[in-house]
Order: structure tokens, then C-alpha cells, then sequence
């Protein structure tokens, strides 16, 4: 089970992941016999809080997982993948640069804040020079609690541009093209994992995560673009 995730035991299956939305597809591919869920990071952190029985925890940032840890909820956890941010467009689009969504009249969408995608966005737009910032901001339409969010607002044709990750886009089958977001403004996007204390399943759980570093899993996020660990 786990399909080579790293878990050998008959009760794989049990196991409980709770991932970032931007995992999803590597991890049904990979492990398609875990209980997973997929929502934004801090959703998920917050659930765990709440003692919400999860065995591991996949976010898209390393500040909740180590958050967790330092409250005890989590046991010390490993980056496990690295992303790129990208400013995604329709393939169609007349959008070339990131301050080509400071421009009168381009709709846009993005995470909201708390979400580490939002946070990784407001992250490159305060190295902006404040008055692009400012026009980026204003021409914000939509907030999205995943990143899921704001790429289904980009193909439903309700924003003109979104920012979101380059495995995102790499996702969505040629509907949407990448704009690259310059490297002096681009933040170091990580992704840390861990196995939640509370676990009855710890030894499944801790290969699980080893797992998303090396062997199939780790292959399956590779092979949708994402980078390995630091």
C-alpha cells in the first residue's frame, strides 16, 4: 500500500494525510490508497489545533509545520519539496510581466492572507515599488482560501491573471501559460512535512514522509515539477 511511499504495513490505507491543495495530484498518484485531505496549509494547521485525528501533515510553507512542532502537535519536520511562484494567464493572454497586472481594467486573483500562497504573493509585491504594489492591489478581485481557488477562478474566465505556482500551471493541460516572476522578487517557497504527535500510526506515518523525499512519491512530485528539498 502507500504504492511505494515508503509504508510497507497491511494498514496503509488507515493512514491519514492532511496536504496542501498544490500536492493533491502528486499524491494520488502516488499513494492512492491514503485518506487524504486537500485544502489550504492554515486550514489544515488549524484543524490539527483542534484535534482532528491527521497522521501527517504536508503544508506548502515550513512556518506551520514548524508552528505545530513548536507546540507539540507535530514531530520535527523535514522540507520535503521546493515550488516556484508564477504570475499564470490564459495561453491567450496579452499579460508578459508581473507589473503587467498593475494595468487599468486586468482582473485579479489571488490566496488570501494566511494562505502561504497569498503570503508568498504579498511577499513579491512588497518588493515592488510601493505605487505598483498599490495598482496590483487595487485590481485584486477575488482572495481564494487554496490555491485550487485561484486557478479555477482563472479558468472559469473570471480574472485575467492569478498568482499561483508553477506546478500549477504545468497542472492545468495547456489552458493556462506561466509568466516568470523576476528572480530579485521571487520568494524561496518550501515545503515542509511532518508527522502529527497525536498519530497511532506513527512508524507508517514517518515513512510516509521520508517518502515524499525519496522513491515514488518523491518521483511523483518531481515528475509534476516540483523541486527537490534544499
Amino acid at each position: 500500500m502507500l504504492a511505494g511511499c515508503g509504508a510497507d504495513d497491511d494498514d496503509a490505507g488507515d493512514l491519514t494525510v492532511a496536504a496542501a491543495s498544490s500536492v493533491q495530484d502528486a499524491i494520488r498518484a502516488c499513494a492512492p490508497d491514503v485518506r487524504a485531505s486537500f485544502a489550504g496549509s492554515d486550514e489544515l494547521a488549524a484543524q490539527i489545533r483542534q484535534g482532528v485525528p491527521v497522521d501527517v501533515f504536508v503544508a506548502a510553507n515550513t512556518a506551520l509545520p514548524e508552528a505545530l512542532a513548536g507546540e507539540g502537535l507535530l514531530d520535527e519536520p523535514a522540507i520535503v519539496a521546493t515550488n516556484a511562484l508564477v504570475v499564470a494567464v490564459p495561453a491567450d493572454s496579452s499579460v508578459r510581466a508581473l507589473t503587467d497586472l498593475a494595468e487599468p481594467g486586468v482582473d485579479v486573483a489571488i490566496g488570501a492572507e494566511g494562505v502561504p500562497v497569498g503570503n508568498y504573493t504579498r511577499e513579491v509585491l512588497a518588493r515592488l515599488p510601493a505605487a505598483q504594489e498599490r495598482a496590483i492591489l487595487a485590481n485584486v478581485r477575488s482572495e481564494e482560501p487554496d490555491v485550487k481557488g485561484v486557478v479555477g477562478k482563472l479558468t472559469q474566465g473570471a480574472v485575467d491573471a492569478g498568482i499561483v505556482y508553477v506546478t500549477d500551471v504545468e497542472a492545468a493541460s495547456g489552458r493556462l501559460r506561466a509568466v516568470a516572476i523576476p528572480a530579485d522578487l521571487e520568494p524561496d517557497v518550501a515545503y515542509g512535512a511532518g508527522v502529527v504527535t497525536a498519530s497511532e500510526r506513527r512508524a507508517q506515518a514517518a515513512d510516509f514522509v521520508e517518502g515524499l523525499t525519496s522513491g515514488p512519491c518523491a518521483d511523483a512530485l518531481r515528475a509534476r515539477g516540483f523541486g527537490p528539498p534544499p
